[in-house]
């Protein structure tokens, strides 16, 4: 690999290692959400999910459209879609499995 992916992929698994932010992207697996949507469904504060989002954004896990006068977030790209299941998956196995 690449020392470059290695930094970039740095980058990303410190994005992944906050509970909000998971949780977010948890979320916007199913369907695209507004910054309010969101608010109301984690119980969190219009700052405190616009911080998060940046965030995310940065690192092209989301990405926004605009309806209107609404922005919309989503998944980047399915590439996102299959680590968080992988991501999950994996700790099914190693820490949920009766072995």
């Amino acid at each position: 690999m690449k020392t470059k992916t290695i930094e970039e992929l740095e980058q990303i698994f410190k994005i992944l290692g906050n509970k909000q932010r998971l949780t977010i992207l948890e979320l916007l697996k199913s369907n695209s959400l507004s910054v309010s949507e969101i608010m109301n469904l984690l119980n969190m504060e219009q700052s405190a999910v616009s911080h998060q989002l940046k965030l995310l954004r940065e690192a092209k896990l989301v990405q926004t459209v605009k309806r209107g006068r609404v922005v919309l977030y989503s998944l980047s790209d399915s590439h996102i879609l299959i680590l968080l299941e992988n991501a999950s998956k994996h700790v099914d196995h190693a820490f949920n499995s009766n072995e």
